[in-house]
């Protein structure tokens, strides 16, 4: 079987502007902030960015197409909730996720506290291992529309493999 056939990656990124009156929902773990992410779901711009990897890693198009922001029904939803039906997904198709690496930035508040939390929710979501999970967060050192506090970004890359 070629290369092609048996393993993949996939490059997702995602970008939501910061507003008071939100919660700060990243990969399902409320983030004590005055400020939140706007987005039609719960704009978890580190599971989207995930979900568009995966999605990518597939062939399946993106999470607008799949989940788009005129559908009433998502409204407010957990992006946790779209995760898994991304991995149903990607398991349909007769792909098994191998690995997860991904980065937030974001100039505050600072994320190391919840990283651990983010990953395990990410995982269990997946049915991965916890070491196949990997989150960094950096920032933008002051930079640009994230240096400057008004939103937050994620990049994901993931591997997938066919299964036997």
């Amino acid at each position: 079987m070629s290369i092609e056939g048996s393993i993949r990656i996939g490059f997702g990124y995602d970008i939501h502007p910061l507003r008071r009156g939100r919660k700060l929902i990243l990969a399902g773990v409320e983030i004590p902030s005055e400020l939140g992410l706007e987005g039609h779901s719960d704009a978890d711009v580190l599971v989207h960015s995930i979900c568009d990897a995966l999605l990518g890693s597939g062939g399946l198009a993106d999470i607008g197409e799949h989940f788009p922001n005129s559908d009433e029904r998502l409204k407010g939803v957990s992006s946790l909730s779209l995760l898994k039906k991304v991995r149903e997904m990607i398991e349909k198709e007769g792909w098994s996720i191998e690995n997860i690496d991904s980065s937030i930035i974001t100039e505050k508040p600072n994320l190391s506290p919840f990283k651990e939390r983010m990953r395990e929710n990410i995982a269990r979501v997946l049915r991965l291992s916890l070491s196949c999970v990997n989150i960094k967060a950096g920032s933008n050192e002051g930079l640009g529309a994230i240096g400057k506090g008004e939103g937050i970004c994620a990049y994901a890359v993931v591997l997938i493999r066919r299964k036997r």
